[in-house]
């Protein structure tokens, strides 16, 4: 399956109300929603940047609640570029209580082929908190019926969210887990200007995870997915629009996938070492495959810092017989 997105955003239509957390034209850096227009402009610039295998992703809004003749409209355009093979096909983004079979059908004819549902929790109160306007049977229905459907499903997923917490967002892992994705992404909550929560935030109503709380949190999600053999295919928002201009509070980080891909290496090391009896001045060669160097390293150099101050003095070896996650420690 592919994922390299051709995206076009809707910015904030379809959606028939503002979550807590929501302001897409920070997140998207657009105001205006796309057009027939930008969607051939899309596909040219793709194709003349060589991408040749990517898939049309309509992300922002909620693509199946938007006006039926404007999804019609950008469909249209679309489809002709995936008869010509100059894309694999289409991906959106939708809330889940915006499907049905009337809807899917559509988006068959169409091309569409990966169909992304913003499920956040599969806690109904941390929902209602967060002003989602749907249930997390909203999400196992239509997680059901897309997958009946033939289609790819992605879930996403939030942690941090007003009303949450650490085992709420284990437990909402392990109820998307059970839909059986495709593939996943997960957001930890970031607190922007001209937000519900922004507002909570300021009113000392509502405390963001901070980066250092959503790093270890999130390696223990990715690590669920991952053994579930589900793909995580993002890991925090996207760098880049207003972003970073619109940020107030909580886990965001340009680099946040590096960070807890790390995270993962620094745990499974110091698990390691621990079977050493070691003690000062004992040095350890940790052996890693030669693309994992750098997250084994971590950024800036932090995780051999922080073994080091437990006592492990660490080098980093490269073993190429070594998959992603795997390591091999020996005494120097």
């Amino acid at each position: 399956m592919s994922h390299k997105n051709i995206a076009l955003f809707v910015a904030h239509i379809g959606c028939p109300n503002m979550c807590s957390f929501c302001n897409q034209h920070i997140i998207s850096g657009k105001q205006e929603t796309a057009t027939a227009a930008d969607v051939h402009d899309a596909v040219k610039t793709a194709l003349d940047s060589g991408c040749r295998d990517g898939q049309l992703a309509f992300f922002g809004g909620s693509f199946t609640a938007i006006e039926r003749s404007y999804m019609l409209e950008l469909l249209s355009a679309a489809k002709p570029h995936i008869d010509a093979c100059e894309i694999t096909g289409i991906r959106i983004s939708t809330r889940p209580d915006a499907i049905d079979e009337e809807v899917l059908q559509i988006l068959k004819e169409y091309g569409v082929e990966a169909i992304e549902l913003g499920a956040q929790s599969m806690d109904d109160e941390v929902l209602r908190l967060n002003r989602r306007g749907h249930s997390s049977d909203d999400v196992r229905n239509a997680s059901h019926l897309i997958k009946s459907f033939g289609f790819e499903l992605g879930l996403q997923m939030m942690t941090g969210l007003y009303g949450d917490s650490d085992a709420g967002a284990i437990k909402t892992a392990e109820e998307l887990i059970k839909l059986q994705p495709d593939t996943v992404r997960i957001y930890p909550t970031v607190v922007l200007e001209g937000t519900e929560l922004g507002d909570l935030y300021n009113q000392g109503k509502y405390k963001p995870q901070t980066l250092e709380e959503a790093v270890p949190l999130c390696a223990t999600l990715l690590t669920m997915f991952e053994e579930a053999g589900i793909k995580v295919i993002r890991l925090g928002l996207h760098s880049g629009g207003n972003v970073e201009d619109g940020y107030v509070a909580g886990a965001y980080h340009p680099a946040f996938r590096e960070l807890v891909e790390g995270r993962i290496y620094y745990e499974k090391a110091l698990k390691g070492l621990s079977r050493f009896e070691g003690g000062l001045g004992h040095t350890y060669k940790i052996h890693v495959n030669p693309k994992e160097i750098s997250k084994m390293r971590g950024q800036k150099q932090q995780n051999i810092v922080q073994l080091k101050d437990n006592n492990y003095i660490c080098n980093v070896i490269s073993n190429d017989t070594l998959k992603k996650y795997e390591l091999e420690i020996e005494e120097d």
